[in-house]
């Protein structure tokens, strides 16, 4: 817990504003301390704010808390409260330095003033109750807020072609905004509710390494102890890296590893598969050097978690977060969302109209990017992260919010880890660093702790501002758009009552200069694209199965007089490009193509394909399989025996259950590696 003042370190962290007001629902009497007062300890040259709540429990006695948002504290709680006529006091316990308030109570009987006293030095504090005119000109201030966002998203959500949005603000503690715009479901007209639910993508990350904090406070794992600790047969490409791999590196992004996302996208890899395969990805950096974002880490903690647990990732979340902060309409699965009465249908964008698509199940990469949600249940995890790791609600005070994460622990997730390298874009905006699942910036001198979502047909945002003691929760149904950034950042410059940025006409440029470089990229390809030539080999002797050991198998088949491809749940069609390259083009997203590269070996048979699945490494190499018949037992039976060969004597013997051996007299026994057709290569040897 952060002290309220420890003199050097308050001055270094104070921050310079005028005092607060106090905001209060209720009028009260006169010389009463009963309400929510706002104001500030006065240190040299700065103010330290502070909010306190008054009330009386049930034994009639003086209750209350203190909120210091610049130092993170949140709900202390006072002790030795005494009012004697115009004269208030009250300590703040279990603080170094014994601090104190003795003040008093204005003949208006709303505002506070004395002296602040801790480790023997004295500073003057002051308090303010609001009227009832000035309580009803900031909720009249809050509606004109509203009222503009409104407008604003009406309009902008159509300008980018989103079919529906929902958004949700919580300010001190409080829902003051919850809303849904559009068309959860286009075609019939089905409106978007708070009740909606949406896919939140990556904004999941935060649930996973929230778990792994969770984890940590219940003793059972370290940050920074070695995953092997844990999960003995972890092994990455990088031996050092398999090494010293730890779970804060699982989920800061700094693994060396690329994305590698075309792994998992689209795949029937159980998580344990997946975790399986990292051995055979190549790394672009070294370990903990550079910050390269990695659904495949997250995938990993959340495997951690099950192991460490015993429970699925899915039921620890439900279990330790879900369920306690009531966040009952929240599920993992796209599957268990279309069961649901109230749910938004997935939308994308195609030749500047929006189209719907069909949902797509993520369920094994889930820690990574899997949680579906809607603002009333989302509202309630902001308002954990604004809460220092309580469930919201702390009425009456003598009765303690349950504590669902540590406050040191919320605090280690929502500072920087890992600094990015990319450039600042915008003077607003400062470097952007990574937290335990949270992008961690300044906007606009602000603190922004926040993380966004991007999965098919959704994107989402998080976004708080822990120091000004609010967050925002946008939702949206239609993928890859940016409108949950533009409203966030809109409802950010209304609250903290700065001049809004035109972030919306910003992105437009930017992505019409986006769109005009993938323009000259096609170009540019179609340029290289050698004319007038023709295969090696007739098409027929593409086709086969060709396995990467951590990607999985692509499948070449010849369809009449054209060849088509599967990779994962993706059929595409294929079109010479030039020589042994062909073009592969997925059927339900011909936007996205795959240059396949075919190579011979040195007898002139068709071998192996590469792909480049991720820009960042060398293409994927996939290796040609030998038909399936070539580890089938009865099969190989036929193969067994003695044969002559050039006068010797070779025996060929199964050995395990789908393992031919062949013994030449005076050499070791070799095992024998299906090749094609009923050809056989000797395993370990070339030539």
């Amino acid at each position: 817990m952060l002290f309220v003042l420890s003199c050097t370190a308050a001055l270094a962290f104070a921050q310079d504003q005028a005092d607060f007001d106090r905001t209060s629902a209720s009028s009260v009497e006169p010389l009463s301390l009963n309400g929510k007062w706002e104001g500030a300890i006065n240190l040299p040259g700065t103010t330290l704010n502070i909010s306190i709540d008054f009330s009386k429990n049930t034994d009639g006695n003086w209750q209350g808390d203190i909120d210091i948002p610049l130092q993170g504290a949140k709900d202390l709680p006072l002790t030795n409260i005494k009012l004697a006529e115009s004269t208030v006091s009250f300590d703040l316990p279990n603080v170094p330095g014994n601090p104190t308030f003795k003040g008093i109570i204005a003949a208006d009987g709303n505002n506070i003033s004395g002296d602040f006293t801790q480790a023997g030095q004295t500073f003057p504090f002051n308090l303010k109750r609001n009227t009832a005119a000035e309580l009803e000109a900031k909720k009249q201030q809050n509606e004109a807020i509203f009222q503009h966002l409104r407008a604003f998203i009406d309009s902008t959500m159509k300008s980018w072609n989103v079919p529906g949005l929902a958004m949700a603000i919580v300010k001190d503690g409080d829902v003051i905004f919850s809303e849904g715009f559009g068309y959860r479901n286009v075609e019939s007209k089905l409106p978007v509710t708070p009740n909606t639910l949406f896919a939140i993508g990556s904004s999941s990350k935060a649930f996973t390494a929230a778990s792994l904090g969770i984890l940590v406070d219940d003793g059972k794992i370290d940050w920074d102890k070695p995953v092997r600790d844990y999960l003995p047969t972890f092994k990455l490409h990088d031996n050092f890296a398999s090494e010293r791999m730890t779970p804060r590196d699982l989920v800061t992004h700094r693994s060396g590893l690329p994305r590698h996302d075309l792994m998992w996208y689209g795949a029937a890899f159980t998580r344990k598969e997946m975790v399986d395969r990292l051995q055979y990805l190549e790394p672009s950096k070294d370990f903990r050097t550079t910050y390269q974002y990695q659904n495949l880490m997250y995938l990993t903690a959340g495997y951690l978690v099950e192991q460490v647990s015993g429970m699925s990732w899915e039921d620890f979340v439900r279990t330790r977060i879900f369920a306690p902060l009531g966040m009952s309409a929240s599920n993992f699965s796209v599957i268990a969302s279309q069961k649901a009465d109230d749910f938004a249908l997935p939308y994308t964008e195609e030749k500047e109209s929006i189209k719907l698509i069909p949902f797509r199940n993520i369920d094994a990469i889930g820690p990574a990017g899997s949680i579906n949600s809607n603002l009333t249940d989302m509202a309630k995890w902001v308002k954990l992260n604004l809460n220092n790791g309580k469930t919201p609600g702390t009425e009456p005070v003598e009765v303690p919010a349950p504590q669902i994460i540590s406050e040191a622990m919320l605090t280690q997730q929502h500072t920087p880890y890992m600094m990015m390298s990319d450039p600042i874009k915008y003077t607003e905006v400062s470097h952007t660093n990574y937290g335990l699942g949270w992008f961690i910036s300044q906007y606009r001198g602000h603190k922004r702790v926040s993380h966004g979502g991007n999965i098919d047909g959704f994107s989402a945002l998080v976004s708080l501002m822990p120091q000004d003691n609010f967050g925002i929760v946008v939702l949206t149904n239609r993928n890859g758009n940016p409108m949950p950034n533009i409203a966030a950042a809109r409802a950010t410059d209304l609250l903290l009552q700065l001049e809004p940025v035109d972030w919306h006409a910003r992105i437009k440029a930017e992505v019409a200069k986006s769109k005009e470089a993938e323009k000259q990229k096609s170009e540019a390809e179609a340029a290289e694209r050698k004319p007038n030539t023709k295969p090696s080999h007739a098409l027929a002797d593409f086709a086969g199965e060709f396995e990467h050991p951590g990607y999985g198998v692509v499948t070449v088949k010849l369809e009449g007089k054209a060849l088509k491809s599967r990779f994962n749940s993706f059929n595409m069609a294929m079109e010479h490009w030039h020589y042994d390259v062909f073009r592969a083009v997925v059927e339900d997203d011909p936007e996205q193509k795959f240059l396949f590269t075919f190579y011979s070996n040195d007898k002139g048979d068709i071998d192996r394909l590469e792909v480049p699945m991720d820009l960042n490494v060398k293409p994927i190499v996939f290796t040609r399989k030998a038909g399936a018949e070539m580890s089938d037992p009865k099969f190989l039976a036929q193969f067994v025996g003695e044969y002559d060969l050039n006068g010797q004597n070779v025996a060929v013997a199964i050995k395990g259950e789908n393992m031919l051996t062949v013994t030449v007299p005076g050499q070791p026994t070799y095992e024998l590696e299906p090749y094609k057709g009923r050809e056989f290569k000797l395993k370990g040897l070339t030539g």
